[in-house]
């Protein structure tokens, strides 16, 4: 779910209070629920930087970590999911600077004019009841997540925050700690690459790429509470 600023749904802000003070406390379902809600976020932001889609789960596990540990400094100037986003994108930043391969948010790569790929031949997808229909949106989804992989991560984070996660530009802009003006411009810079190489069919599938459910969901979940617990900073809850 995209992240929402305490000034547009107050209900929201006061939650956000209500549940990280119940996670500072040691409570483990606030603190499963913390994860649950904001899994999909956190990963997006971490693969909208990082290159593969291991490293961007580490660095969820690690932010949730960091973040638990830390949630007495959570004042609610900003919505729950966009203070984790922030901690999730500076380790992101880490990772990549620990392999040599920075590509600084707030550098002048505005120019960036690399070769846009081949547009390959997309033609309308079938009702999605048909099986092919599945198939094709299967493929259709492979393309246009290698087709992100290809943005220089400028543009990818930007657009894996605006396109992908639906997040608002002022939101955005608090994660990735640039400008509105900065989003908007690497936004409509990020579209335009990658409709050289997709064609009209882009953003139709953009809400279904890069899922984080399921299973791994699950995985980030039991890796967080389990290293909480032997940090000692879980409290027992499951006795009455």
């Amino acid at each position: 779910m995209p992240s929402i600023s305490k000034s547009a749904c107050p209900t929201r802000h006061a939650r956000d209070l209500e549940l990280a003070g119940r996670a500072a406390a040691g409570e483990s379902l606030a603190l499963e629920t913390i994860m649950r809600e904001h899994n999909r976020l956190l990963f997006r932001c971490a693969r909208g930087i990082v290159a593969d889609d291991a490293s961007a789960q580490d660095i969820v596990q690690d932010a949730y970590l960091r973040a638990f540990t830390a949630l007495d400094g959570f004042r609610g100037e900003c919505a729950l999911g966009t203070w984790l986003a922030r901690i999730a994108i500076r380790l992101a930043l880490d990772h990549q600077r620990q392999r040599a391969r920075l590509v600084n948010l707030d550098t002048a790569a505005e120019q960036y004019s690399g070769t846009p790929m081949e547009s390959p031949m997309l033609r309308q997808v079938p009702p999605a009841e048909m099986p092919e229909a599945l198939a094709e949106r299967a493929q259709l989804r492979t393309i246009l997540q290698r087709a992100i992989d290809s943005l220089p991560p400028i543009y990818r984070s930007v657009f894996m925050l605006r396109a992908v996660e639906e997040m608002s530009v002022n939101d955005t802009a608090l994660c990735l700690q640039v400008s509105t003006d900065v989003v908007k411009t690497r936004y409509l810079r990020s579209r335009a690459l990658l409709r050289d190489a997709l064609g009209a069919q882009l953003e139709a599938q953009s809400a279904e790429v890069y899922a984080f459910a399921g299973a791994r969901c699950d995985a980030v979940v039991a890796h967080v509470l389990t290293s909480l617990r032997h940090r000692q900073l879980l409290r027992d809850n499951d006795s009455g």
